[in-house]
This record gives structure tokens, C-alpha cells and sequence, in this order.
């Protein structure tokens, strides 16, 4: 199969919601250093510090939480951007295609936003919104009567139903917020394609509930794809698959790598795992040899937690290193869309196992251990209270409670919408939008166990 994406064509700085507005800019930055700026001085990208990544908030020790883990995943990614576009250009000096070198850019900025549309406490937040309307009271929606044309279509129900943090991170960057601008971020083109780690819509999410838009933005990210010439790989049940844009496995990596790789280190902070047990399994990452010129790099650190921060950065920097020649090797796949798996999948022997490794231990030690499942019971409870009082206030207006409830809430979450998908969504918006303390507090305020100070 021949190429059907060409880099020409992949990397745009046509911005969403001003197509028509292009001009040159009197400044030094590309747009794509201007995305990644747009991002890290916004309120959502903020809000992130107080948001779960996988452990509870810090006490006496500080482990990553969503900002955090995102600035990490975008420095990776800056690094995997920068030394694909080197490589390939190495690989054919005569090219002209110095679009190439934006790579780096695009793919951190990309990297800085992907965790933006994640709920409050983690992963749980996503799986507690999808169980409210799937098999909680939210699945009486599905057979409400409601007057004729507010119901909802069976595509605007699996965005409900499957609701995920990627398609949403889509939604934040591109949604036109009630009294915003057109294209919500107005980030370019590439940027926002490069985000979008699951080209479909949710009603081809499957079991893991995994899609990259929702309804609403659909005919943004086929605007998208059809500009920057991302093909369709197939249909399923008349429904359109997209190739992944390239720099989506870069930004895939990038995440893979920090989280696996920080998890282990978090575990080892917090106590969950031995100093033995995660030397080992940073260790195996590498050559009998290699772990002896490690030894020897790091032996006179008497302080445990150096030992093991400088045996992660060599692990990151591996990673890191294997996943940009699995990339170039792989360019004329990727491009062609018949590339499968991550460049996780595709990684030699001994870092695959080590990886795997990884990923075994957090199932079995660290996923699993009290202080992240006291975070799913509360995350839960939090959540269906907050989704049971906000969906009644929308459906219910008119009720005095519900009037006062919608009265807190942003004119900008469209609550009082015509159409009931419109009001749910903005339910969703406003939710998903609040940190782990907001959503805490908010949750006490309305059971009556705190009280604002006068």
C-alpha cells in the first residue's frame, strides 16, 4: 500500500475557528510554540494541580498529580518530536522538508493538553460518570419521555454512556463555550489531530469505552482530517474509521512512558514498593554490562530516593531513544495507516519485558493498594451525588431547588439549552472541568456538612 498522508500536508498551522483569519505574526514564536503557551497559561491546564493522576493528593509526600504528570509527558514528547524530525531528516538529506522540524513543538503541546478533559479522581471519575448513565439512575434518561425531538439519538447516548477523558480533552480545545469564541483553544490544526489517540466516534467505542470525539465536535475533527489528508482505514456499521495522525503515536509514547515509569517511582516514595523490588525493576531495562556502568554512575548516592530518580531518568531516556527508531523504522506504515499496536508493542526484547514487568507489578501492587481504591469509593460517591442533583436541575428547572442549583453554575455550561443532549453535555462540561477539592467541597455543601464562612 502506498503512502496516503504526507507530511506536507500533516503539519498545519491553520487554526480551528479562524480559517480565514491566517496571517503572518510579528513575533518570533511558530504557532505551534504558541499553541503550547495558549495551553500552559489557561484555567483548565491549572486546574490540573488539583486533579488525581493515580494517588490521592499529597500529604507530607508529593507524588504526581495530573499538571504535574502533563508537563513530564510534554517534555518527553518535545524530545521524541525533536529527535524523529532530526532522524528522518538525516535519512534523506536532499529532502526540502524543513516542515519537518516542527515536529518537537507540535508533539509537546499535544502532550501539555492531553490530560485536560479528565474528570476529577482519576480514572475513576471517567468509569463512575459512565456507570451513572449506563447502569445507574442517569439510564432512565435513555426512556424518559420527552417532548418530541429532546430525546436522545442512539449516537448521542454512546457519548454519554462512554464517556472518556480523550474525546473530552477534543471537546475543551474545540467546543464554543456559551459567550466564547469560535473554535474554543483556536489551536492549529496538527496540534488538535495529534491529540485524538482513538479516530472514531463513540459508537464504536467497545468494551473499554474508547473514542476521540463526541457527536457535538464530529464535523470539527473530520474538518480536520480531511485538511491535513488523514484518510479513512475502514467502516464499521456505516461508520467512518480515521488512520491515527502520525504524531499521535508520539504523544501515546510520551504518555506510556511517564506513567508506567513514574507509578513505579511514586510507589517506591510512598512505600508500597522496596527498594529492592524497584531497583530491580528498573534494572532490567538494561544489559548485564549496562547495569554495571549504572552501578558505577550511581553507587556513591547514599540517598535511596537519588539512586532510583537517577535509575528512572536512564529508563525514560532508553524508552525514549528505542521508541524514536520503532518510529522511523515504521514511517511508511504509519503513514500508510496499517502501522498496529503502540511503539510500546514494537520495542526490543529486553525493554518490552522490562516494560511489561512494569506494568504487571502496578496491576498486582500498586493499582490495587488501599490508597488508590479509597480514592475510586469516594470518587464514585462524589460523583453520582453530583450528577443525580445536576441532571434532575436540568431536566427540572422549574423547580425551586433546581433553579437555585443552576443558578451556581457558569452561564458558559449551556444547562438551560432547548435540547436535553445540549443540557447533559453541559452537566458533563461543568463536572469535569472541577479538581478533586472543588468537587469535594461542593459535594459537603450540598449534604450540609460544611458551610461557607460569613
Amino acid at each position: 500500500m502506498p503512502r496516503l498522508m504526507e507530511w506536507k500536508q500533516l503539519i498545519s498551522a491553520r487554526r480551528l475557528g479562524k480559517e480565514d483569519a491566517s496571517r503572518p505574526l510579528p513575533e518570533r514564536r511558530t504557532e505551534f510554540q504558541r499553541d503550547y503557551d495558549r495551553l500552559i497559561f489557561s484555567a483548565p491546564f491549572r486546574r490540573m494541580q488539583n486533579k488525581t493522576q493515580v494517588f490521592p493528593l499529597p500529604g507530607s509526600i508529593f507524588v504526581h498529580n495530573r499538571l504535574t504528570h502533563s508537563l513530564e509527558v510534554s517534555s518527553v514528547g518535545r524530545s521524541l518530536g525533536t529527535d524523529v524530525a532530526a532522524e528522518l531528516l538525516r535519512r534523506r538529506p536532499d529532502s526540502a522538508e524543513s516542515h519537518l522540524r516542527a515536529i518537537g513543538a507540535i508533539v509537546s503541546a499535544a502532550c501539555l493538553a492531553h490530560d485536560m478533559g479528565n474528570p476529577p479522581f482519576g480514572h475513576s471519575g471517567e468509569r463512575a460518570i459512565r456507570s451513572y448513565f449506563a447502569e445507574g439512575k442517569g439510564s432512565a434518561l435513555r426512556t424518559r419521555h420527552m417532548p418530541e425531538g429532546d430525546g436522545l439519538t442512539q449516537a448521542e447516548w454512546d457519548d454519554i454512556i462512554h464517556f472518556d477523558g480523550n474525546a473530552n480533552t477534543f471537546r475543551l480545545l474545540t467546543h464554543r463555550f456559551e459567550g466564547r469564541r469560535p473554535g474554543g483553544f483556536v489551536m492549529t490544526y496538527s496540534t488538535l489531530a495529534a491529540v485524538v489517540k482513538y479516530p472514531h466516534c463513540s459508537s464504536l467505542a467497545g468494551p473499554k469505552s474508547k473514542f476521540g470525539f463526541f457527536e457535538a465536535e464530529r464535523p470539527d475533527y473530520e474538518k480536520i482530517a480531511a485538511v491535513l489528508g488523514i484518510p479513512e482505514t475502514e467502516r464499521r456499521g456505516g461508520l467512518p474509521v480515521y488512520a491515527r495522525h502520525p504524531l499521535v503515536y508520539l504523544v501515546e509514547a510520551a504518555d506510556d512512558i511517564c506513567y508506567e515509569i513514574m507509578d513505579i517511582e511514586d510507589a517506591h516514595k510512598l512505600r508500597i514498593l522496596s527498594d529492592r523490588d524497584t531497583k530491580d525493576l528498573l534494572l532490567a531495562f538494561f544489559s548485564p554490562e549496562e547495569q554495571k556502568r549504572l552501578h558505577s554512575a550511581y553507587h556513591y548516592e547514599t540517598d535511596m530516593n537519588d539512586q532510583i530518580g537517577y535509575l528512572r531518568s536512564c529508563v525514560i531516556n532508553a524508552l525514549e531513544s528505542a521508541c524514536v527508531a520503532v518510529f522511523c523504522d515504521a514511517e511508511d506504515d504509519i503513514l500508510a495507516g496499517r502501522f498496529e499496536g503502540s511503539l510500546i508493542d514494537h520495542l526490543p526484547q529486553r525493554l518490552l519485558s522490562a516494560y511489561r514487568a512494569c506494568e504487571e507489578m502496578a496491576r498486582g501492587r500498586i493499582y490495587c493498594c488501599k490508597e488508590v481504591t479509597d480514592i475510586d469509593l469516594a470518587g464514585y460517591h462524589i460523583i453520582y451525588t453530583l450528577l443525580d442533583l445536576m441532571t434532575d436541575a436540568v431536566l427540572s428547572p422549574e423547580k425551586a431547588y433546581s433553579s437555585l442549583l443552576l443558578g451556581q453554575v457558569s452561564p458558559q455550561y449551556r444547562l438551560r439549552a432547548p435540547r436535553l443532549y445540549d443540557r447533559i453535555m453541559g452537566v458533563l462540561d461543568y463536572l469535569s472541568g472541577m479538581t478533586d477539592v472543588y468537587a469535594l467541597d461542593l459535594y459537603r455543601k450540598i449534604n450540609g456538612h460544611s458551610l461557607p464562612m460569613v
